[in-house]
């Protein structure tokens, strides 16, 4: 991580020091820079999305500012999802993309996701250009001219795309419990899924600005959970806010691990010959259990680190068209160049209704280790090789676990939090394990909350 950027974009509580109108300006002049110093061939083309919080237009508006001091054309493609923009960039051949959100984060907190002219997340190595560009930018004047962008229909275009991806009236003997997380997908999902004919029940769908992710959404999934119950609906889909992630339920209102999500989709592409190099890419946080998995149906397991950025890089250098995290993150590279929660959903239901399994049916191919995690809150994110105490205890765990089992601990790279988790065969030893572990890590770091 960079002094700006974490493991997906720059974001804060809105009105922070980095998370402000006019750190935003910067940003659009140092990104304008960017741009000039990697292809001075003028003009550059800049399309820029958001989310539904209050906080978005004025940040739009400063980066807009930015990149006009610096005779760059941009495109307001208006509320829409991450993927959108994504979308947006190949289709109007753009130099870069923005989208002004902060996920899953609640309504006081945003961010800036940028994407390059593949519609590819950027570099560590371009952030930290872009990072020093950023410090270089002096304070604007109070007399900038009014923002001027040119207007685009994203959110058009991608309902469009997507409803191409499957027959119109595919859906119609479903029912589809929808929460959009009163965030990006609340205009979007809906239309796509009523083309298809979906029976369809909404939750999350009135933004207001400050409603985002409250209660709804991959977050706060149990008002979908309760009315897939209620209703007896076939799934339930819960999007997060800016729709790059999605979180499923089967029709007993259960929800189903991320990590058997991908386990589903890969081991289906692998029996039709059709995952990429037979290779799924997904992350360190990702279960053993769905390695033991994908190797049974004749395939591997790449890891990388956690963000859906390291997931799309490795993708494309070992040649697979399939991986993502087990928080929701599915990217399908043959349709999308980013994560893309409605996609990953759509693509789900195409699934079970080529296989005629419901996903309850489908998800009891992957078994996965029993595992426990735990997000403590922080003062001060010590380098864990300073911490020697720690250290001692996550080898002794190690060793009582071998080659069945593991330990993964690290620092959260959007909040000031630590991850720790711990898998194994055993769900007693594995608890026992977690208990020590926890125990280890408040001796060594202040813990808030305590």
């Amino acid at each position: 991580m960079g002094k700006y950027f974490g493991t997906d974009g720059i974001r804060g509580k809105f009105g922070d020091e980095i998370m402000c109108p006019e750190f935003a300006y910067k940003v659009g002049v140092a990104l304008g820079e960017y741009l000039e110093i990697k292809d001075p061939k003028m003009p550059h083309n800049v399309v820029i999305g958001r989310d539904t919080r209050m906080s978005g237009p004025a940040l739009m508006d400063s980066l807009i500012q930015g990149f006009n001091s610096l005779n760059v054309n941009v495109y307001d493609v208006g509320i829409v999802p991450t993927p959108a923009v994504a979308l947006s960039i190949i289709e109007q051949s753009a130099h870069l993309g923005i989208a002004i959100t902060a996920s899953h984060n609640p309504a006081s907190d945003n961010g800036i996701k940028l994407f390059n002219d593949k519609g590819h997340k950027l570099s560590p190595d371009e952030e930290l250009k872009i990072e020093a560009l950023i410090d270089s930018v002096g304070p604007h004047s109070n007399d900038l001219p009014l923002p001027k962008s040119y207007p685009l229909d994203g959110a058009a275009y991608y309902i469009n795309y997507q409803r191409s991806l499957m027959d119109q009236g595919c859906m119609t003997e479903w029912t589809i419990v929808l929460d959009t997380a009163n965030g990006a997908t609340a205009e979007t999902s809906p239309e796509v899924f009523k083309r298809w004919n979906a029976k369809l029940h909404l939750i999350g769908d009135n933004p207001d600005g400050d409603n985002i992710n409250s209660g709804v959404g991959s977050e706060s999934p149990e008002k979908m959970q309760a009315l897939v119950r209620k209703l007896g609906a076939d799934i339930g889909i819960a999007h997060d806010g800016d729709g790059d992630r999605v979180v499923i339920c089967d029709h007993t209102g259960h929800i189903v691990d991320g990590d058997i999500l991908l386990g589903i989709f890969a081991i289906h592409a692998l029996q039709v010959n059709a995952l990429g190099n037979k290779t799924l890419v997904t992350t360190i946080h990702s279960n053993i259990g769905l390695d033991r998995a994908v190797e049974a149906a004749g395939g591997r397991v790449i890891r990388v680190d956690v963000g859906d950025r390291n997931v799309a890089e490795k993708m494309r250098e070992v040649g697979s068209n399939f991986g993502g995290e087990s928080s929701g993150h599915l990217i399908f590279s043959d349709f999308s160049t980013t994560g893309d929660g409605l996609l990953a959903a759509s693509k789900l239901i195409d699934l079970m209704c080529k296989t005629n399994q419901t996903l309850a049916q489908l998800s009891s191919a992957i078994t996965l280790f029993p595992q426990q995690t735990a997000n403590l809150k922080v003062q001060k994110k010590i380098p864990l090789d300073e911490l020697p105490d720690l250290q001692a205890t996550i080898q002794k765990i190690e060793s009582a676990l071998g080659d069945e089992g593991r330990v993964l601990i690290r620092y959260s790279g959007t909040e000031p939090k630590i991850r720790l988790l711990i898998e194994g065969k055993d769900a007693s030893a594995v608890s026992a394990h977690m208990n020590l572990l926890e125990k280890a890590v408040r001796g060594a770091l202040k813990v808030i909350g305590d």
